[in-house]
């Protein structure tokens, strides 16, 4: 996608909110280009490969699927 069609995309969508909503859209953008990237390159974080055992990697795997993949439907 070019930038002229994502502008585009872009101001059609707009243009389909309310004002309060385009206002909304516009806190976003400006929060968006003022908000500083956290975190650490991938490049770092490879001294950590294979520290953590196969048995312990599929516990974690286990214990992931059995507490976050469940729906709650009276929760909501």
């Amino acid at each position: 996608m070019s930038y002229s069609t994502l502008e585009t995309e872009i101001q059609e969508q707009l243009m389909q909110l309310s004002l309060e909503q385009q206002r909304q859209v516009l806190e976003f953008a400006r929060a968006l280009a003022t908000a500083r990237v956290h975190g650490v390159p991938g490049q770092t974080l490879l001294r950590f490969v294979g520290l953590i055992e196969a048995d312990d990697l599929a516990t974690m795997q286990q214990s992931i699927k059995e507490g976050c993949e469940q729906i709650q439907p009276n929760e909501w």
